[in-house]
């Protein structure tokens, strides 16, 4: 079934039912398509990043402190 049908059928559907079972197809539609949208974004986020080598520099720095550090106050100096 193309999109178009599907959509047809919907509102034929939604047209026999109560305002309020109307409203809640509505309301499920638009938490769908903000599920959708956060996975589209979270895609965009994850190529860019395989993309670009912004973040290499992250990977190949050596670690600036250690574990002693953090046992290590600066009053006990």
């Amino acid at each position: 079934m193309t999109k178009e049908a599907i959509i047809k059928k919907t509102i034929q559907v939604i047209n026999k039912l109560p305002e309020d079972k109307a409203a809640e197809i509505f309301d499920f539609a638009g938490f769908l398509l903000n599920q959708f949208e956060e996975q589209q974004l979270k895609k965009g986020i994850q190529a860019l990043h395989n993309e670009t080598k912004s973040f290499d520099s992250l990977y190949l720095d050596e670690d600036l402190y250690s574990e002693a550090d953090l046992l290590t106050s600066p009053d006990n100096d």
